[in-house]
């Protein structure tokens, strides 16, 4: 109930008749605050009259009264300048720290408003507010579709800053990793991102001109060059081969030059999984794209379209890997590439937060102005998320409109935010 109480008061959601506080005084809203959403009070700088007074200063919400004290606001001095107490029942007056009594007034959240609210919590079909979508305006749903954009790139941008930060201040490195974590294609998200930790780019780097020494480091790394990751029935086959003898004789002599520690390979995750995506060939994919010199940061930076950042993407594995999925395992002959649709995913969720990072931390608003343009010139992902919506009316023509529905999902439906949603402001504001 607080949160409605919030949501009333911020969005000005008054009763029709005469407001008062509880020692009847006529209270005049005009100006409801900056609502604050770290501690402290609730609402800060709000302006209103009490009793043809005018007030400035800070306004606190509460579902009764009595959980002024049970917050103990009335032994906190950052409460004394609050000056009006919004509550949903008064049963009891309240003072500040400093002794004074803070005018209290209760305000009733309008019926319509209450029942939508309930609605929306309690309905099963998904989204709750389906039934309002249809009904909404063009600019409503553009506009909230921009912010939700930038919000989940503004998301994004923390990750990857995360991963300057545990990388020492290395750009190159959280770019290899954000990378490697999207080469997962969700299931192996983690596994890759952990992976790309073990990776030291400055040492595989004084190899850079040879492909057979960078696979033997990111296989080894991978703990893929252990003969107990091959499960048993092609532990056999994989040896008569020689190509694993080799990638392993390799790793062994670079990992005693460089002092490397492979990662758990039981982190890898094969169930449910096709086997075009299986991490030896993800890897070996990735191997070709760094011998190539197309996994740096300045290669993205270059890239102007989406022509050239799909080029510069563009990669296969190498030649043992196109007859095989896992070691000693063969497979019918295949070029292995990633595909267009990989590569779209990857702009999307590599190469356009990734560009945004940078140009914000670089403070080259060029930059961010090319990761929203190329955004909008990307195919929209299609998932049961962006059905979802398209079913419920919706209408999705680029990845950026795909990506704006995916942050809604996960950040406002999922977690029942229907207050912190303009879709779901529309909708408590309806006529049933």
């Amino acid at each position: 109930m607080e949160q409605l109480l919030h949501y009333c008061w911020k969005h000005k959601m008054w009763p029709l008749g005469e407001m008062l506080t509880t020692d009847d005084r006529r209270v005049e809203v005009i100006d409801p605050g900056l609502h604050n959403r770290n501690s402290g009070p609730d609402f800060f700088n709000a302006k209103v009259k009490i009793g043809g007074t005018l007030w400035v200063g800070n306004v606190e919400i509460h579902d009764r009264s009595s959980d002024w004290y049970v917050h103990g606001h009335d032994s906190d001095a950052h409460y004394n300048n609050v000056v009006l107490h919004v509550v949903g029942v008064a049963d009891r007056e309240v003072q500040t720290e400093a002794g004074d009594f803070v005018p209290q007034l209760v305000l009733e959240v309008p019926q319509r408003v209450h029942d939508n609210y309930e609605e929306l919590l309690r309905t099963d079909s998904y989204p709750p507010c389906y039934r309002i979508i249809p009904q909404l305006t063009s600019l409503t749903v553009h506009s909230w579709m921009a912010a939700l954009q930038t919000e989940r790139l503004e998301q994004k941008t923390i990750a990857i800053g995360e991963r300057v930060k545990q990388a020492g201040g290395s750009w190159e490195d959280a770019y290899f990793q954000t990378m490697a974590r999207n080469y997962g294609f969700g299931i192996n998200g983690d596994a890759f991102e952990e992976w790309a930790r073990h990776i030291p780019l400055q040492a595989v780097g004084k190899h850079r001109d040879d492909l057979f020494q960078i696979e033997a480091i990111f296989l080894g790394q991978a703990g893929l060059l252990e003969l107990s990751s091959i499960p048993e029935r092609y532990q056999q086959q994989a040896l008569s081969e020689g190509y694993f003898s080799k990638l392993r004789n390799e790793y062994q002599y670079l990992a005693h030059k460089f002092s490397l520690t492979p990662m758990d390979a039981s982190l890898w995750r094969f169930l449910r999984l096709r086997p075009q995506n299986f991490p030896h060939i993800r890897i070996s994919q990735l191997a070709n794209l760094y011998y190539q010199r197309k996994a740096g940061l300045s290669a993205l930076i270059d890239c102007k379209d989406t022509v050239a950042m799909a080029e510069m993407l563009r990669t296969q594995v190498t030649p043992y890997w196109e007859t095989h999925y896992t070691f000693g395992s063969e497979s019918m002959k295949n070029a292995k590439h990633l595909s267009p649709f990989s590569i779209n995913l990857l702009m999307i969720n590599t190469c356009v937060p990734m560009l945004f990072a940078y140009g914000r931390h670089a403070m080259k608003e060029s930059l961010c102005d090319r990761a929203f343009d190329i955004l909008e010139q990307l195919k929209a992902e299609n998932n049961h998320i962006i059905r979802m919506w398209k079913e419920c009316g919706l209408d999705v023509k680029s990845a950026g409109d795909s990506q704006a529905l995916i942050q809604l999902k996960r950040e406002y439906c999922d977690k029942r935010e229907c207050l912190r949603c303009r879709i779901g402001y529309e909708y408590l504001r309806a006529s049933r």
